[in-house]
């Protein structure tokens, strides 16, 4: 874990995707809220979307209805399924809940660490549903493209970039033998520019 000054490097990536990329966050946080209310909405009625069911459902979709709802990630036009009988209202958007921030997490852990089929179905239960692991998985199919579509994108424009290098040796301190890092070299790129800087000697777990 960071100390209070520092931050580890799963927390700088969520913050360069918050900050320079919320729009990418945005989108998928738009696709997962949509499959959640899907889900939900089946579960309501007893049929998932198209399927003829005529015996044992409970009512029938009735189209949507538009609704904002402001995140981190910025403001989401939200389409929420209406019923023929009876209302509908997303379990995320209960007041009282933290659901937003755990959705938001989920999205930034896909885009750092990979799609999690284990949060994306802890995620589910945190909200009240109960559905199949083969439903689960398929949100996550879908959360998975908009990652690889993200991860595979061109690049273009010139991008800063830092290349680090240094000796790390183990040496005596007080009777311990600690890894101590000797010759730190950095080496950064801005816009066509590039310098050296030698840091001073610090051992690796300072």
């Amino acid at each position: 874990m960071a100390g209070p000054d520092r931050m580890t490097t799963e927390e700088v990536v969520r913050k360069v995707l918050l900050d320079e990329h919320a729009d990418v966050l945005r989108e998928s946080l738009k696709l997962l809220v949509r499959e959640l209310m899907e889900v939900e909405v089946s579960e309501l009625i007893g049929a998932e979307l198209g399927e003829r069911r005529p015996d044992d459902r409970a009512t029938h979709r009735n189209g949507y209805r538009p609704r904002r709802w402001d995140t981190r990630a910025g403001e989401i036009e939200l389409q929420i399924p209406k019923l023929r009988e009876g209302s509908y209202f997303p379990s995320f958007l209960q007041p009282r809940k933290r659901s937003e921030q755990a959705l938001v997490a989920v999205v930034q852990q896909a885009y750092v660490c990979g799609v999690s089929t284990r949060r994306v179905d802890q995620l589910v239960e945190s909200l009240g549903l109960r559905t199949s692991r083969s439903e689960v998985s398929r949100v996550c199919g879908l959360l998975d493209e908009q990652v690889e579509a993200f991860r595979q994108r061109p690049l273009e424009g010139r991008y800063p970039y830092l290349f680090l290098d240094a000796k790390v040796e183990k040496v005596r301190d007080g009777g311990r033998v600690v890894p101590e890092v000797r010759g730190c070299r950095a080496r950064r790129a801005r816009d066509g520019t590039q310098g050296d800087h030698r840091p001073r000697r610090r051992r690796s777990g300072d």
